[in-house]
């Protein structure tokens, strides 16, 4: 329970609990009248009106300006999420569209799937942050010619990774000219990182015909490119299903300001990187994040391991009137599964 909230007596948790509940369930101000009703507690609704009015000046509900109704706070989710809500498990039908979803395979790929499907599963924004913290180590390097000046170069990472980039040539290349380019770095190179290639690249290139030179600068260049942007990067998927929420998209300017978030990435790699130190699901509703744009949001990370290390985090971004009973098992199962799957053999 946070620092700042106030404990509360049975009666009082039970009302808020329900409160909450019935909000979540369909958005609309819970009045004393229907909280009496679908709380249980044999209480009139003169008594629960002074039990609401006691919660709200505790912080954890508010009165909107247009209804006598009662809404949640932040705090009163947090005091909900921490104290009074009951995980329910997901359903075994979800459970086998993951496990067959998240089988082994190449990581990005098994990365860019756990986005997507979380995005699927709740209907909101999946998110997914990337490996980082060690550069990528090259297995192979191919060049394959497209056109005139057009080169394609294929990067193999040791843990599996392929990235493909378009290479703009000022001359044509032959077959064997990008066969030999592509033996020479496979066979000097391999087993490094892109940066450590630059290093050592430099100096032998002098040595080389100017024009083959040309063309693997290019391509270590284009590669540690590819590299950084792995390596500092996550997956966001579904970001338009928040469109569709009445309570983010009631207000375009702050949803704006949401997806400007989507694109900058900044803040909220910082957020995601946080909770991938900690140890299980986290949970950071409206401004505890310390974002402004998340404000009216919430966000739930697990972390994810690669044969017992952490490396990264899955997430979901939603409203904070979300069904936390069903997201959050959803965002824990899937970071384990993601697991399983990237400690697997190939």
């Amino acid at each position: 329970m946070p620092e700042s909230a106030i404990p509360l007596d049975t009666r009082s948790r039970i009302l808020l609990k329900a409160l909450i509940e019935r909000y979540i369930a369909d958005g609309q101000p819970v009045g004393s009248r229907a909280l009496s009703r679908s709380s249980g507690l044999e209480l009139s609704p003169a008594t629960v009106r002074n039990v609401m009015s006691d919660l709200e000046e505790m912080g954890y509900i508010s009165s909107p300006h247009t209804s006598a109704g009662r809404i949640p706070t932040a705090l009163g989710y947090r005091f909900f999420v921490d104290t009074l809500l009951t995980v329910q498990p997901v359903e075994s039908v979800r459970v086998r569209e993951l496990k067959t979803q998240l089988q082994t395979g190449q990581p990005r790929r098994l990365l860019s799937s756990a986005s997507q499907l979380l995005s699927k599963l709740t209907r909101f924004a999946g998110v997914v942050v990337a490996p980082h913290g060690k550069a990528a180590l090259i297995r192979q390097i191919e060049f394959i010619g497209l056109s005139e000046n057009r080169i394609l170069l294929i990067i193999v990472t040791t843990d599996g990774d392929v990235q493909n980039r378009i290479l703009l040539t000022r001359r044509a290349y032959s077959v064997a000219e990008l066969s030999a380019a592509a033996s020479y770095l496979n066979e000097h190179y391999a087993g490094q990182a892109f940066d450590e290639i630059c290093r050592h690249l430099q100096a032998e290139l002098r040595q080389l015909k100017s024009d083959m030179g040309e063309l693997m600068a290019a391509a270590i260049e284009a590669g540690s490119a590819a590299a950084e942007e792995t390596a500092a990067n996550y997956m966001i998927s579904g970001e338009t299903n928040l469109l569709d929420i009445e309570d983010l998209s009631s207000n375009m300017s702050r949803l704006r300001e949401l997806f400007r978030l989507f694109e900058q990435r900044t803040g909220l790699m910082q957020l995601l990187d946080l909770s991938r130190r900690a140890q299980g699901v986290q949970i950071f509703i409206g401004d505890e994040s310390g974002i402004t744009q998340l404000e009216g949001c919430s966000v739930i990370t697990a972390p994810y391991e690669v044969h017992g290390r952490v490396v990264g985090s899955v997430g979901v971004i939603g409203p904070t009137r979300m069904a936390y009973d069903r997201v959050i098992p959803i965002v824990d199962i899937t970071a384990r599964l993601l697991s399983s799957a990237l400690s697997s053999p190939p």
